[in-house]
């Protein structure tokens, strides 16, 4: 290969636009294998395997949960693309995000996540909240800015303040602290398929430096088809 490419510098007009119809193909090459690497993802590249698995509870579908929160720059990112490539699986998976607390002030809107959640105006109010924070800015840190903000959009205050009290919200954030701790999560957005297989855009743009973060997303959803795909074979050959 050195030698074609000091031949071909030692060109005139013609060799130079071969040498340039070389280096596009090298570098479509280069871009083929990323690709291919994935939609076959390994094993400790682009995702890893569990030492311990954990349980799931997903009705013979495939389980796939996000850690996040709300304040992560990172998680903003995430959020359309995983929020679209949700609807796209279908009845194929069942989707949970679990809120994170790693006690820097995340507990109040985890509180909020919860609170809506049991609401049934979670999905009307996600979206909303990632763009109040990162894109108006706004200050959502404290029980009351929580109270502020959903009033603000047409959330009743009572309810709100009743339903984010009682004992069940309580119990769910204790819930999610567990599998925090469960699934060992030490940042974020992370994602599991079965319990078992775990990636993120951070793994994939690790073995990709100079990737974006959107294009860091978008691959990584590309590797989570792949871990659909294994965990519905691997549930096939048990039955």
């Amino acid at each position: 290969m050195s030698l074609l490419l000091k031949l071909l510098n030692k060109g005139g007009s013609y060799m130079q636009l071969i040498k340039k119809s070389l280096v596009a193909l090298l570098l479509g090459l280069i871009s083929m294998s990323g690709f291919a690497s994935l939609t076959m993802p390994e094993n400790g590249k682009e995702y890893q395997v569990l030492a311990q698995p954990q349980p799931t509870d997903a009705g013979g579908k495939i389980e796939v949960t996000e850690f996040f929160f709300y304040s992560c720059p990172h998680c903003n990112v995430l959020d359309p693309f995983i929020t679209e490539w949700v609807k796209k699986q279908g009845n194929a998976i069942v989707f949970r995000r679990v809120p994170v607390d790693f006690g820097q002030g995340q507990k109040p809107l985890q509180r909020l996540f919860y609170t809506l959640e049991a609401m049934g105006k979670l999905e009307e109010m996600h979206a909303r909240i990632f763009h109040a924070i990162h894109v108006e800015h706004l200050f959502l840190r404290t029980d009351q800015d929580m109270v502020a903000f959903v009033v603000k959009n047409g959330i009743d205050k009572a309810r709100y303040l009743e339903t984010s009290q009682s004992f069940s919200i309580e119990t769910k954030m204790r819930k999610a602290g567990t599998l925090q701790q469960n699934y060992k999560i030490d940042g974020v957005p992370t994602l599991f398929v079965d319990g078992r297989f775990m990636t993120s855009p951070s793994t994939v743009m690790g073995l990709n430096p100079g990737m974006s973060e959107v294009d860091g997303a978008k691959s990584a959803l590309q590797v989570m088809d792949a871990l659909v795909l294994k965990a519905q074979k691997d549930h096939g050959s048990r039955k």
